[in-house]
């Protein structure tokens, strides 16, 4: 009986392993956003609540490893934060805009500062800000939050406030939640993340006067947002059940859902 325990230990583990992004004959796999999670996850639940026998698995690596993970095969359906860039699309990947998210940008609760210029969160992300009372605020040095090299948020952020390749980060963490959870931490820390995960330990702060809601996302006037990207292989059909979730996604009859997510269906 003692040599039965290991095996079937060892066997446990393959199973956890496999339940990630790898292909399931009756399944739909999805790999990518961290920031996409509350409106992914949403979307899953209902999907299976409808097609019984059909399992939906996401897996929250980041838009980088989402949009990798479509292109070598493993996953059904990538999921990004940003636009495919051309490179990426040249490659035989094909974008679909599930909705649009306004990147928040955050503060401790702490903090005084409630409003900033666009042209001056670049200025503070290249470190041409240091302090908080350049911008009204106490007399503080200015942390800075961001997220990792090949984070559609960071990418997004990044290149609406065209500081890309410039910024002067303190921390650069691996998920939304790490950088809501590091800015509820420090008084003098600021930091961008996903609209849809912003908690009540964090501050979101107005950019240009406008606050960052779903209809200042809706109309355009709230500056720092970007889009939900599903991502496909342009040459390879989806599996029937892939196709299936995909088209329910898209239509008109998920946007109540996406809506309840925080996010702007783009349909």
């Amino acid at each position: 009986m003692k040599k039965i325990i290991p095996l079937i230990a060892v066997a446990a583990l393959s199973v956890t392993a496999l339940a990630g992004c790898g292909s399931q004959s009756s399944g739909v796999t999805t790999d990518g956003s961290t920031s996409m999670e509350k409106v992914i996850g949403s979307l899953g639940e209902a999907f299976e609540e409808n097609n019984s026998g059909i399992k939906f698995t996401y897996n929250p690596t980041g838009s980088g490893s989402g949009i990798t993970a479509v292109s070598e095969a493993p996953c059904d359906i990538g999921l990004s934060s940003r636009n495919l860039k051309d490179e990426e699309k040249a490659k035989g990947l094909t974008e679909t805009v599930l909705a649009y998210d306004g990147i928040a940008v955050i503060v401790n609760p702490e903090n005084s500062v409630s409003d900033l210029k666009l042209e001056d969160i670049s200025k503070i992300y290249t470190g041409e800000i240091t302090n908080w009372s350049e911008v009204g605020g106490s007399d503080s040095e200015i942390v800075l939050i961001g997220r990792e090299a090949g984070s559609g948020t960071r990418d997004g952020f990044e290149s609406i406030t065209d500081t890309k390749d410039a910024c002067k980060y303190r921390q650069e963490l691996t998920s939304t939640g790490d950088v809501i959870t590091t800015v509820a931490s420090n008084p003098n820390a600021i930091g961008y993340a996903s609209l849809a995960s912003i908690k009540d330990t964090v501050k979101a702060i107005s950019v240009d006067g406008v606050a960052p809601t779903e209809e200042t996302v809706k109309d355009g006037s709230y500056a720092v947002q970007r889009p939900f990207v599903l991502v496909t292989k342009s040459d390879t059909a989806l599996s029937d059940s892939a196709q299936k979730f995909f088209d329910f996604a898209t239509s008109a009859d998920a946007n109540e859902i996406i809506s309840a997510a925080g996010v702007v269906p783009a349909n």
